[in-house]
């Protein structure tokens, strides 16, 4: 009676497992040979799910530059995109960590009040926030600026980078950060030749969810940046929706180029992002 109760909680577990797999990876194989069929597959009824022939084309129109319209954007695009995510993940990451060793470490008044204030921004909605942005990007100059998209994704990141470290610091045995302390180090000291070289599968965890959350990272980006020098390849993508049509094979093979550095970064590093987040989550 056991075996059997077992073995039908191995058969519901593999189910489930199998379900989430389904439903995980189902959307995006359907991105993949969309961006690979031809417009007439995708908008026939009923719909042909696998194409009679393989569509290189739209790939070959990217790479060569011989795209004309949004598609020539795509460069651009991802450029941009890569500069702003790699921009804001470097500078919330530096900033984070320091903030966080304050709040992990340090005493002072009211501590515990700054940094509920600082979680308490991440529930403030962007569509609150994003007119008094506008209005303060455009005083200072940086509207239609890499800059202003940097700023912007490191105001939404930072919170969540000072959490993730402040647990990962206080996991930390305090008493390595003493010893160091008594043998002469400075405080900056050990937080480079300690606390930081300690917090390595923390900081690349917090790094990754920053590049992420700035790779993906649409609205702020629409409404800061206007011309091709700043957009970004999320805003690039919705231009090929426009009033005369969508095109879907197009906005298919953007969205698979836009996928893969995410794609790529968690693959690589996802012993890392386990790691950081069950280690931060437990005091030494």
């Amino acid at each position: 009676m056991v075996s059997r109760q077992r073995l039908l909680g191995r058969i519901l577990l593999y189910a489930a497992v199998v379900a989430v797999c389904v439903a995980v990876l189902a959307p995006y194989a359907w991105l993949v040979l969309s961006s690979v069929s031809r417009r007439v597959d995708l908008t026939s009824v009923p719909l042909r799910w696998i194409p009679k022939s393989l569509n290189f084309e739209n790939y070959r129109q990217i790479f060569s530059g011989s795209a004309g319209g949004v598609q020539a954007s795509l460069k651009v695009g991802l450029l941009n995109s890569l500069i702003v995510a790699g921009s804001a993940t470097v500078f919330s990451l530096v900033a984070g960590s320091f903030a966080a060793y304050v709040f992990s470490r340090l005493r002072f008044r009211a501590k515990g009040a700054v940094f509920s204030f600082i979680l308490l921004t991440q529930f403030v909605p962007l569509v609150v926030l994003i007119i008094p942005l506008y209005v303060v990007m455009g005083r200072l100059g940086l509207l239609n600026t890499i800059p202003a998209l940097v700023l912007a994704d490191c105001a939404f990141i930072l919170p969540l980078v000072i959490w993730l470290m402040r647990g990962f610091f206080e996991s930390v045995p305090r008493d390595l950060e003493e010893m160091a302390r008594i043998d002469g180090c400075s405080r900056f000291g050990t937080i480079f030749r300690i606390i930081l070289p300690l917090s390595t599968p923390g900081l690349a965890a917090s790094g990754i969810f920053a590049f992420i959350i700035a790779w993906n990272e649409f609205f702020s980006a629409l409404v800061l940046s206007s011309t091709l020098r700043s957009k970004t390849i999320s805003v690039v993508i919705s231009e090929f929706s426009s009033k005369v049509g969508v095109d879907y094979v197009a906005m298919a093979g953007a969205g698979v180029l836009a996928s893969i550095p995410p794609v790529l970064l968690a693959l690589l590093f996802q012993k890392y992002i386990v790691q950081g987040l069950t280690a931060g989550s437990v005091k030494g």
